[in-house]
């Protein structure tokens, strides 16, 4: 299968199922079998979801894409071996970022939501003009592409969360605010965009927000 078919939902979801790392093996970039450039695909891919995992609190070099050829299976043993070393060292899924198992379900949960978005976002914004990977390294670890994804993901990430509590239940402001560690007037500047778009109503008995 060409790596560009991995899609983002595919590596968070193996999260979600349990999965302490993910292994991505691509083609060398300028070779694509299929002349799609996909392992250049992959390789957006990979920093995406490295910056997500990085912002929902999971090491990021638990995700990691290696380029070889078809004939590189001792390259390919040596990646694989050196990968389920630092994955070993890591511990499973949260540990060592502090986080126990329910944390870390919900978080990956509400990046899921996300990855519709997210394919929009990077088609319309995080388009690499050239297939390079100096080019897609110096796109992708630039300040202004982080700080546009800071913003972009974070708004849409709080919202995803927001809407995953208020499916169980109906909470008040300050009862998401401490669940999210989220700043009250952010939570309640999230509220009232929701509350306009129709999302969550507010119950003026319990003082509580619920889906609407």
């Amino acid at each position: 299968m060409c790596s560009g078919r991995v899609d983002l939902e595919f590596i968070l979801r193996a999260f979600a199922n349990g999965q302490d790392g993910v292994f991505i093996g691509a083609c060398h970039l300028g070779e694509c079998n299929y002349v799609t450039h996909g392992n250049f695909d992959a390789l957006a891919n990979t920093y995406l979801c490295k910056r997500i995992l990085e912002h929902i609190g999971l090491n990021p070099n638990r995700l990691r894409t290696n380029f070889m050829s078809g004939a590189d299976g001792n390259l390919l043993a040596d990646y694989t071996d050196a990968f389920s070393k630092e994955i070993k060292a890591l511990g499973p899924l949260g540990t060592s970022e502090g986080m126990d198992a329910d944390e870390v379900k919900f978080k990956l949960k509400s990046a899921r939501k996300l990855v519709p978005y997210m394919r929009l976002v990077e088609r319309e914004r995080l388009r690499v003009p050239e297939k390079t990977k100096q080019a897609y390294t110096e796109f992708f670890e630039s300040d202004e592409i982080n700080d546009l994804f800071n913003d972009i993901f974070a708004e849409k990430l709080a919202i995803s969360q927001i809407m995953l509590l208020l499916g169980e239940e109906p909470l008040s402001t300050r009862t998401l605010s401490e669940k999210l560690g989220l700043n009250p007037s952010d939570v309640s500047r999230h509220m009232n965009t929701s509350s306009r778009q129709g999302l969550v109503r507010y119950d003026t008995t319990s003082k509580c927000y619920a889906l609407a």
